[in-house]
């Protein structure tokens, strides 16, 4: 991902949620936002459910990229945060990833120093997504800033640890963020599969998961449909995006995301796949459609 750090305090985002709630109560729409939607297009398969980041749309207000998700027959956003919600929940449509609690993409959990204020802001969100009705909440590893991979794992394990038990009580996923630090975000230490992989195994939660980004784990790595296989488990909501470039993802790009998707659905995958790839059509709905059918496997 490539936003700037939201900040919201938990008053305002509350009342956000609160007034959310209130306009669908008055609305005749009760408590139903709370339960995730479903595509309904009958066009679309919809044996992966497709989602698309709310950055990457910025030309489209929140409104009108809600209307467009509709249109294209599925009901998700990514990483939204609580000040969107009761739009989101006006036009019936979910929050597959919600963020905010983060303190940027280079503090992170494997920094002890910024642990403290990570855990009020966590604990706060993972209520305030709970309370919503929402189930993913994104967290960052952070920079190296000449740190050993293995002490940012242990600081890590610890840090994140003082949340988790909370997450879990509150059936909350706390999805962690795979980026590459070789083009777009140098010094991210969370840059290849096997670290991920290996906090997962010391945390042990269920509720804690790595949000494995197709686009950047191409760029480290490659090997995509091999490692989707091999940690399956682990790996509880994913990205795409065009390499190189970050663009569309049709030929005009390396991956093949059909062969991908297929592979994800494979492995019994229920949770999301959404689009984070920058548009570049003069319509961008348009590369949203096309995305979408072509992960329609």
């Amino acid at each position: 991902m490539n936003y700037s750090t939201y900040r919201v305090s938990r008053r305002l985002a509350l009342r956000s949620v609160i007034l959310g709630g209130v306009g669908l109560a008055s609305a005749g729409l009760g408590a139903a936002w709370a339960v995730e939607p479903q595509a309904s297009h009958a066009s679309l398969k919809g044996r992966l459910k497709q989602s698309v980041a709310r950055w990457t749309y910025r030309k489209l207000s929140l409104d009108e990229l809600c209307q467009a998700v509709k249109r294209l027959g599925f009901s998700a956003i990514d990483l939204a945060r609580p000040a969107d919600w009761p739009t989101l929940k006006a036009h019936g449509v979910h929050c597959s990833m919600c963020w905010g609690a983060e303190l940027g993409l280079a503090k992170g959990f494997a920094a002890s120093e910024y642990h403290d204020e990570l855990v009020t802001r966590y604990l706060e969100h993972i209520d305030l997504v709970a309370d919503a009705g929402y189930r993913k909440l994104i967290c960052f590893s952070g920079n190296r800033n000449g740190m050993d991979p293995e002490e940012g794992l242990a600081n890590a394990e610890v840090g994140l640890k003082r949340i988790l038990g909370h997450a879990e009580k509150r059936g909350v996923m706390i999805a962690m963020e795979y980026l590459n630090s070789k083009v777009d975000h140098k010094d991210y230490l969370f840059d290849n599969s096997e670290w991920g992989v290996a906090l997962c195994k010391r945390l042990g939660s269920p509720n804690f998961g790595i949000l494995y980004d197709i686009y950047h784990a191409q760029i480290m790595e490659g090997d995509i449909i091999a490692t989707i296989r091999k940690y399956q488990q682990h790996f509880v909501h994913y990205h795409t995006g065009g390499v190189p470039g970050r663009h569309e993802i049709g030929a005009d790009q390396e991956l093949n995301y059909p062969a991908i998707c297929r592979a994800i659905v494979e492995t019994g995958f229920d949770g999301y796949l959404a689009h984070e790839f920058i548009p570049t059509a003069p319509d961008p709905v348009d590369s949203l459609r096309e995305a979408v059918h072509l992960c329609d496997v």
